[in-house]
């Protein structure tokens, strides 16, 4: 039976799940159309998501389209849960992108289809709502080319817009054929002879569409049923089924992690080719660690029935993995598709309640980032608190909420600050001898650090023989280079920058006369590991560092007479203005913010543009930070900076 896993991506308040819920209800699985204002939707199970209305995790139900199995996943649409989205992308066939007949294209539209159209993934576009006042059919569409740069393709017509009768009547028309022909020399030459056939046509569709090349827009409304049905047929005929060889070896990627009853580990996963038994021995994750899965679940009628193994194609939830975690590839890795968002740029303290232990604290959020490597923790064992990374303020709430409701924990937050990053300014070096003091270890370790280019990272190389010591006292000094550049000078991470060892010396295995080895006479790893971070923090130093900030690239698009009022604020909020196009009445601003100012820029913009302004922005780069005092992170390690503090709580051989 033909499989299709299929996405379906909006912004806030398109009517995604709404969607889902009327699809579900059209082909069957369920007898009555739950409501997200009730909390009664199939697919938003978390307590949270049904309070706030809004989907946060991605939820997986399936349904039957004739001979079609179709894996459908709700994704969330707030910017805040992008990461989310991203996981999801890397399994799916197919998308449907929702977008609103009253809103229109929103920025978190735009974000979306660019990632669909990097993807390659064959994507329809349901425009939703079209029983409100307000809706728009013509203007929307040319919005569609216009500010998401694609080639449309109108599956029909509407009538009544904007009334409960509304309604969408499927057919191609001449406009279709434009786009069509545009793609196709063959399909232009019969169109231009006027011999293009309806078979055709659709065969044309078909192809460009799974080509990304055109995508057909449907018009509808989740809420009375109408155009949902020419959906159905367009998900069926013209996206691509799931394909997979199920005759080659084990390859799978895991996408979503939850927690069963018992506390026990469920893995969703998309099986990319072989198969996956249950009691067969499979590796998993950047460990290549061996594990058995104990029960699958694959989904099938609105629901997930037990079986022995998981063909390629399909999606299926795995239990017994106790080590597993998102994005773990199982059996035979994927090549890998890269990290499609940026990275979150903001931080938060987590500060326990009452009643809330600080040790309990830690071992639930520790488990949440275990589930989900998108949860950056940063534990500072002094001041016994631990910081999580953030997209934005709304998640706050929802680890709030998840903490509460998984591990009955009360929380709060401290103010959210941007995840700065320090880069060399310019070279230094440094290196300590053994047995020459002050270097209380038995290791000879010297490096330089130089500036590299912006986005390169952290290259370690070498400028002494490979052969001069033991491999494993390298490997440790590199290791303990790349982890002490996790603090800086001001205590943030620190990049784009080359490590070279100048120096390098050790003692070998020693022993008395007639006694085993003497590590008191003898280096070890531990002793690299000791001194590396003196001599790094030494060389960083005289290199000197900058802190560099996190800015969003954003976009506004407000009434052109709101310009003058627009200027200031941002001003006041570090941005740098970029260009400026007027449209008519409008004006579109673009430029740069830092990322810890967008959620004022977010809550001022209404009022500053009589609630028709419209931002959108993401992370773009790091600017030096020239407002105000450098900011400065606590640190969390022995503090190398403080040489005699650092070796009391690191070395036993002071004063040796």
């Amino acid at each position: 039976m033909p499989l299709l896993n299929l996405g379906i991506l909006a912004h806030v308040d398109a009517g995604k799940t709404s969607l889902t819920e009327r699809l579900l209800h059209s082909v069957g699985v369920i007898d009555e159309i739950g409501s997200v204002d009730a909390g009664t939707t199939r697919t938003d199970t978390l307590a949270l998501e049904r309070r706030r209305g809004i989907t946060i995790k991605s939820a997986v139900v399936s349904f039957p389209v004739d001979d079609v199995t179709v894996n459908l996943i709700d994704t969330p649409g707030h910017p805040d849960f992008i990461a989310e989205v991203e996981r999801v992308l890397g399994v799916l066939d197919g998308a449907v992108l929702v977008v609103s007949a009253v809103e229109g294209v929103q920025a978190q539209t735009r974000v979306l289809m660019r990632t669909l159209r990097r993807l390659r993934i064959p994507t329809l576009i349901f425009v939703n709502k079209i029983d409100r006042r307000g809706a728009r059919e013509q203007d929307l569409l040319g919005a569609l080319t216009r500010r998401l740069g694609i080639a449309v393709a109108p599956m029909g017509r509407t009538t009544g817009l904007g009334t409960r009768e509304a309604a969408f009547t499927p057919g191609l028309g001449p406009s279709a054929l434009d786009v069509l022909a545009d793609h196709d020399d063959d399909l232009l030459t019969a169109y231009v002879e006027n011999t293009v056939s309806y078979d055709r046509l659709r065969t044309a569709l078909v192809e460009q569409t799974r080509q990304c090349l055109v995508h057909p827009v449907y018009f509808g409304s989740a809420v009375t049923g109408a155009g949902v049905d020419t959906l159905i047929s367009g998900i069926k005929e013209l996206l691509p089924a799931a394909d997979g060889d199920p005759g080659g070896p084990v390859s799978g990627t895991v996408f979503k992690v939850e927690r069963g009853p018992a506390g026990e580990k469920i893995a969703y996963a998309r099986m990319f080719s072989g198969a996956l038994g249950v009691r067969v021995p499979v590796v998993f994750g950047d460990a290549r660690q061996e594990g058995k899965v104990t029960a699958v679940s694959v989904f099938e009628h609105g629901t997930d029935v037990r079986r022995d193994t998981v063909p390629a194609g399909r999606i299926a939830k795995l239990w017994g993995l106790a080590d597993i975690r998102i994005g773990d590839a199982l059996g035979v890795p994927r090549k890998p598709d890269g990290h499609f968002f940026a990275p979150p740029t903001l931080e938060t303290v987590v500060v326990p309640g009452p009643g809330t232990a600080p040790g309990a604290l830690h071992v639930a959020l520790t488990q949440l980032a275990e589930q989900d490597p998108l949860i950056g923790l940063r534990h500072d064992e002094v001041r016994r608190e631990t910081s999580v990374s953030l997209y934005g303020e709304v998640q706050k709430e929802v680890v709030q909420a998840t903490l509460a409701d998984e591990f009955g924990l009360d929380v709060s937050f401290r103010a959210t600050t941007p995840l700065c990053i320090e880069r060399p300014v310019g070279t230094g070096a440094s290196a300590e001898f053994i047995k020459k003091d002050p270097n209380p270890f038995l290791a000879t370790v010297g490096l330089r650090v130089d500036p590299a280019p912006v986005g390169s990272g952290v290259e370690f190389r070498l400028e002494v023989e490979l052969g001069s010591m033991p491999y494993a006292f390298f490997k440790a000094v590199e290791d303990t280079v790349r982890e002490t550049l996790g603090q800086g000078l001001h205590g943030w991470r620190v990049t784009d920058c080359a490590v070279t060892m100048t120096h390098s010396g050790y003692w070998p295995r020693q022993s008395h006369a007639h006694q085993g080895f003497d590590k008191s006479m003898s280096s070890t790893g531990y002793d690299f590991r000791g001194l590396t971070p003196l001599v790094l923090i030494e060389a960083l130093r005289r290199a000197g560092t900058q802190v560099y900030e996190p800015m969003h690239r954003f976009r506004i698009e407000a009434p052109a007479d709101t310009l003058g009022a627009l200027l200031p604020v941002l001003a006041g909020l570090g941005a740098v203005p970029g260009a400026t196009e007027t449209r008519g009445t409008t004006c579109v601003l673009d430029g740069a913010v830092p990322a810890a100012r967008v959620h004022a820029l977010e809550q001022k913009l209404p009022g500053l543009t009589r609630g028709e302004g419209e931002l959108e922005s993401a992370f773009d780069h790091y600017a030096p930070v020239t407002r105000g005092t450098v900011p400065e992170r606590s640190r969390t390690d022995h503090n190398p900076l403080n040489r005699k503090e650092y070796l009391l709580n690191v070395t036993r051989r002071v004063g040796s």
